[in-house]
């Protein structure tokens, strides 16, 4: 049987940390660089983290030089632990199950595939119980554009597994239109999964292969992801 390759996102589909990344970027905002800022008109889901550090500078009217990026970036790793404790971390329904019977499963072989900082995907995983079940990934360390993130995920999987993956078995599962043009961009297939800001005709307008309300129902994830 050909392995199928899963990767995930975080926020708004594996977990909600109830708004503990905004705060952080706002301490970041604070102590980095001096500004109050609600930040209210950036555009987070979805995005990656260094791609949202860019743009609170243009929106700041700020140069984009890569000791302010640096500042951003170094500030807001130091702020989330606190903000994560204080918020808590919710594992979004049937997450769990999918997650260990994904890892029972011989043919089947999980990654991650988001726009967190790799030590910012740890941290929030970490307080949700379930950095364990993701051995490699693509985070926003390797590209600020997200859509760059699929092949870094793919030649991972190759090097965890020790095989290729053809495209049509790799499937990238996130709650955004631009998880779906992401695994679109990289010739993957995409589930949508309507737990975080978009409707499931919201994610449906965006032509995933397929779109869920939710992954209460582990029977169906899996007849999907299995087609």
């Amino acid at each position: 049987m050909t392995t199928t390759l899963l990767l995930w996102d975080i926020d708004g589909t594996l977990i909600s940390a109830h708004g503990a990344g905004l705060e952080a970027l706002r301490d970041a905002l604070r102590t980095g660089l001096g500004v109050e800022d609600t930040l209210e008109a950036i555009e987070l889901a979805g995005r990656t983290d260094r791609w949202i550090f860019r743009q609170i500078l243009r929106h700041l009217g700020l140069p984009e030089s890569d000791r302010l990026l640096k500042a951003l970036e170094t500030h807001y790793l130091a702020a989330l632990p606190r903000r994560l404790e204080e918020r808590g971390v919710h594992v979004l329904p049937g997450i769990l199950s999918v997650l260990e019977q994904g890892a029972r499963r011989q043919q089947v072989v999980q990654g991650l595939l988001t726009g967190n900082l790799r030590q910012g995907a740890e941290l929030k995983l970490g307080h949700g119980g379930l950095w364990q079940h993701f051995p490699f990934g693509a985070f926003a360390d390797d590209s600020e554009n997200r859509n760059d993130l699929g092949p870094f995920a793919a030649r991972r999987a190759r090097q965890f597994c020790g095989a290729h993956i053809p495209s049509e078995r790799i499937w990238v599962i996130g709650d955004t239109p631009h998880d779906v043009n992401c695994g679109r961009a990289a010739g993957f297939r995409t589930l949508a999964i309507a737990t975080g800001r978009h409707s499931a005709s919201e994610l449906s307008a965006a032509s995933p292969d397929a779109t869920l309300e939710n992954l209460a129902d582990a029977a169906v994830f899996w007849n999907t992801v299995s087609a």
